[in-house]
């Protein structure tokens, strides 16, 4: 099953209408995301904690990267450039972390505060390859803006 990503959006409008805490608004995301899709075979955030360093925040899924710098891995290039990574090959992809052996492809999208901070990234991992396009990358970028536009 794909997402049926409008359907998506009211659900995570409706589930998070008032929440400011960036951490509830993320552990509730990926918890809709995650079981909305075949594709998501890992679903989560890293949070910036420190200056060029990401650390692991609510996910579903198998274990994590605990720690990423944003000068390695998928996570944190879109980190580092603010733009969202579609890899659809991740053993081609310069500087890969190989946080799970099964993962095939990945897409990745900064999340910002509506005051335009970075809070982190949301990382959704499939054991696909080529799982995901551009379709995703709009509509998970619609969902990531409306839902921490308010975040603190």
């Amino acid at each position: 099953m794909r997402a049926d990503y409008d359907e998506l959006a009211k659900t995570i409008g409706a589930l998070t209408e008032g929440e400011t805490d960036s951490v509830a608004l993320m552990a509730t995301l990926v918890c809709e995301l995650h079981h909305a899709d075949d594709r998501f075979d890992w679903t989560g955030f890293y949070r910036v904690t420190a200056p060029e360093l990401l650390k692991i925040g609510p996910y579903q899924g198998g274990h994590g990267c605990l720690v990423i710098p944003f000068d390695r891995g998928v996570c944190g290039a879109a980190a580092r450039t603010g733009e969202t990574q579609l890899v659809d090959d991740v053993e081609a992809f310069p500087g890969h972390i190989a946080c799970s052996s099964s993962t095939r492809s990945e897409i990745v999208l900064p999340v910002w505060t509506g005051a335009g901070r970075l809070l982190g990234v949301l990382d959704i991992d499939s054991d696909l390859p080529g799982a995901f396009d551009a379709t995703d990358a709009k509509a998970l970028a619609a969902i990531l803006k409306t839902t921490f536009e308010r975040a603190e």
